[in-house]
């Protein structure tokens, strides 16, 4: 059920409906429950099981985390393996198998793994971590009330953020089912807004004016020149943003519309200077995640200078691997590490402090060759594989073959990336909400009314799964 769609337009006007007609908080929350459940049935009704069965795991093991003084490691490292059993079962099983195969071929032994054919849950990277980061929170005494069974579930599964996030930690979540939540006006209107805005900016902007040129490119890359191939690969850079900064929104904004309130997920990420800044920005939710559940556990900058870069190496191979199972991905980790282990060495060794730019235009340059790097290092994650990575990155420089994309086609993503670019550069230190709400009521009736008109008119019944909802 895509939130760019007629269906989830009834369905969650009929939930919002009910919502408010059920004057009992306890039957307000069995609705969001089963709503969600619902939703994520939409997808794959086999699969509720497996959300339940996950969640069910989790909430036994961390009561007995709480409860007991002895063994409570061991009951962690249960909730660990069941988290990442799964998630490593259907998300990377064909994934190792296919890996282990190369190897051997690589020493001459031949062999032939069992085929792979099992669907990959949708949202279960986020939902796994987020259900993992209670129990390890119970585990550090920073929850030390278990929590109901059906809050619970509620958490886990909460639909505007369950197949894509923002990921949300417990303490941020579970106190906010403690009391009646119920939107007020400037709420509601709020929540609205940012779902009307999400899905302009992944109907009108990701899927109508950036993807065309990404998908034309990148599924035959030896067919064009240096004009083209910069025109995909800047429009993915733009596309990627798009996409998923708009579901972030429209999560954050049907939540609202309830009268919950979920962690902002992006800030302007291309208006950032160096990588260290931009991952404040890109994707906060699992950054964060990444932070104080891997690179803060492996000893963080807390054991010395080699460590703290072998630490962020690894987080970063790891989070790229999160993304999907291809050394693709990986090696997009890989790169974004090595760009943090540089900037930090930059810092420590040559004083350049690169979040730090001195003047007007060095805050500029700084912005614009960081996310020149960004949109680079977004070939191999866009890439299927290394032969089509090396056909887009040769064809940066194919010189000889004349322009085949439609010459207004690649304006449009011109002008559209050097506006994106310059929009971040200038809302670096403010939030959308404060740029939106200083206006007078007629300007912000007319910015929805006119984001409205366009998605209905470049909708064109095509609706497109979000790029995240694979991960």
């Amino acid at each position: 059920m895509l939130f760019n769609s007629l269906t989830f337009a009834v369905f969650f006007a009929s939930t919002l409906g009910l919502h408010r007609l059920l004057s009992s908080w306890s039957a307000q929350k069995n609705l969001l429950l089963v709503a969600s459940y619902l939703f994520y049935a939409a997808w794959n009704p086999p699969f509720v099981l497996l959300l339940w069965l996950s969640s069910s795991v989790d909430w036994w093991l961390a009561r007995r985390i709480i409860e007991v003084r002895d063994g409570r490691r061991g009951w962690l490292v249960a909730s660990l393996c069941a988290n990442l059993g799964l998630l490593g079962y259907f998300k990377y099983g064909g994934f190792a198998l296919a890996s282990v195969q190369s190897t051997l071929a690589s020493v001459g032994f031949e062999w032939q793994p069992p085929a792979w054919d099992i669907v990959l849950p949708v949202g279960i990277s986020f939902y796994t971590f987020q259900s993992l980061s209670y129990t390890i929170d119970c585990y550090r005494g920073r929850l030390k009330v278990g929590t109901g069974y059906r809050d619970f579930l509620l958490y886990v599964s909460f639909f505007p953020q369950l197949v894509a996030g923002p990921i949300v930690r417990a303490g941020e979540f579970l106190p906010q089912l403690d009391t009646p939540r119920r939107a007020n006006r400037d709420q509601f209107g709020w929540g609205l807004s940012l779902l009307i805005i999400g899905i302009f900016q992944k109907v009108v902007l990701a899927d109508s004016a950036f993807a065309p040129a990404v998908e034309a490119v990148y599924s035959n890359p030896l067919l064009y020149g240096a004009i083209d191939t910069w025109t995909a690969v800047l429009a993915f850079s733009a596309q990627i943003y798009y996409d998923f900064a708009g579901y972030s929104l429209c999560a954050i904004g049907a939540a609202l519309c309830l009268g919950f309130h979920l962690p902002d997920n992006f800030a302007h990420p291309y208006g950032a200077f160096g990588i260290t800044d931009f991952w404040r920005r890109w994707h906060i939710s699992l950054s964060n995640w990444l932070r104080d559940y891997l690179y803060v556990p492996l000893g963080g900058n807390r054991k010395g200078e080699a460590t703290t870069y072998r630490n962020l190496l690894l987080t970063m191979l790891i989070g790229g691997l999160w993304h999907g199972a291809s050394w693709m991905f990986v090696l997009w980790g890989g790169l974004h590490g090595l760009y943090l282990v540089i900037e930090r060495w930059l810092r420590l060794h040559a004083g350049i402090a690169i979040d730090q730019p001195r003047t007007t235009f060095a805050a500029g340059l700084t912005a614009a060759s960081t996310a020149l790097l960004v949109t680079l290092t977004w070939i191999p994650f866009r890439a299927p594989d290394p032969t089509t990575a090396n056909a887009v990155l040769t064809g940066l420089f194919r010189y000889s073959i004349d322009s085949q994309l439609d010459s207004r086609r690649v304006l449009v993503v011109a002008i559209g990336v050097l506006l994106t670019g310059l929009w971040h550069l200038r809302m670096r230190g403010r939030s959308l909400e404060g740029w939106f709400g200083v206006g007078p009521g007629i300007w912000q009736t007319l910015v929805i009314s006119s984001a409205l008109v366009a998605v209905f008119l470049l909708s064109g019944g095509d609706e497109r799964a979000f790029i995240y909802f694979q991960f």
